[in-house]
């Protein structure tokens, strides 16, 4: 490459609570596109509305309840919570504090992500764009990296869409994660002029509370309710990225 600096451009949906993968591609990009301008999964499991966590009986899944009663289409961006289901913003602060009590580093952690989990917000994308930069905060990841793809005046499908999401924010790189390339054109990457960066993610191991056996994947609540924030930030290097 010539003396010019790339610019690493990382693209993920707005995802519930997210595991410690996605703030390590946060933390290794220069611009981290929060993906609301795609559609919403009408039927299934989505990481926009759910994440595991673990209790004594090993992990379980902690759900927000989605209004999926729309004709058509809806963007993320568009997406609300279910107005008949009003509650599980208190049952999930309930489940952690019932979980997660005992973990070594609670009183620490939980003050500051209570505010996240009751956010009364009911737009899908403004909540978990609102944890997800409360995260951040609280590892000291530079919230000026993130960017609503809702934002950018860019339309595509797949591999389109995110070709002209980088190009939009002046990407010269494109960071993914380690299972992208069953879905993105990696030619059509290359084509463009843009260097594709594989993430190559690795989980880090720790201690979780009484479970005899490690659970990976988990919301990374689970990693600051039993490492603390500076632990958190030691694994996922947070000050060595730029």
């Amino acid at each position: 490459m010539s003396g010019r600096r790339r610019t690493i451009c990382a693209i993920h949906q707005p995802n519930f609570f997210p595991w410690l993968g996605y703030f390590d591609k946060l933390a290794k990009a220069d611009v981290f596109l929060l993906l609301d301008n795609v559609q919403f999964p009408k039927t299934a499991g989505s990481w926009i509305n759910r994440v595991q966590l673990l209790s004594n009986n090993g992990t379980y899944w902690a759900t927000a309840s989605v209004d999926r009663k729309f004709h058509g289409t809806r963007l993320i961006s568009d997406s609300q919570f279910s107005p008949r289901e009003l509650g599980w913003r208190e049952k999930l602060h309930r489940s952690i504090v019932m979980q997660y009590s005992k973990a070594p580093h609670f009183t620490e952690v939980f003050p500051k992500l209570e505010p996240l989990v009751l956010s009364d917000t009911d737009n899908i994308a403004e909540y978990n764009i609102n944890a997800i930069t409360g995260v951040c905060t609280l590892l000291e990841l530079n919230i000026g990296k993130l960017r609503r793809g809702s934002t950018l005046d860019v339309e595509g499908n797949a591999t389109t869409l995110l070709i002209r999401m980088c190009q939009a924010v002046g990407a010269s790189a494109y960071l993914c994660g380690g299972g992208a390339s069953g879905y993105q054109d990696d030619e059509a990457f290359r084509d463009a002029g843009i260097e594709l960066i594989y993430q190559n993610f690795k989980h880090p191991v720790y201690e979780q509370g009484k479970s005899a056996t490690f659970h990976p994947g988990l919301s990374t609540i689970d990693a600051l309710m039993h490492c603390g924030v500076d632990g958190v930030r030691k694994m996922l290097d947070v000050g060595e990225h730029h």
